[in-house]
């Protein structure tokens, strides 16, 4: 999967009203930084890579393995690798999120 074109802030989006960020990673782990507009949707996927994440503000519903949680600010959570998972933004939000392995796809393009 690639991006779509990135923005000189570093942000790029997958999903209408997703943007998001690779703050940082190493050989083992990455970490990016979410922005969800409200009313958008993360829609369910799953992957290999094991997800913790937290609420840096906002308001969402998560959803992993079928399981729905309401998310508020301060407000963290683990996802296994394989399980499926979605989310729901009720008002703006952001969150940062950290996967390992890295995810190769979420390596921003190098600069020439």
């Amino acid at each position: 999967m690639s991006f779509e074109k990135q923005g000189s802030d570093g942000y790029v989006s997958r999903v209408p009203g997703v943007r998001q960020k690779t703050l940082v990673y190493g050989s083992r782990t990455m970490m990016v930084e979410f922005l969800l507009a409200r009313g958008s949707t993360l829609p369910f996927h799953s992957h290999p890579h094991e997800q913790i994440g937290y609420l840096v503000g906002g308001a969402m519903t998560l959803t992993i393995g079928g399981e729905r949680h309401e998310v508020r600010p301060g407000d963290a959570w683990c996802i296994p690798g394989g399980v499926e998972h979605g989310a729901e933004a009720h008002e703006d939000t952001i969150a940062v999120e950290v996967f390992t392995p890295v995810r190769e796809d979420y390596i921003p393009a190098r600069q020439s």
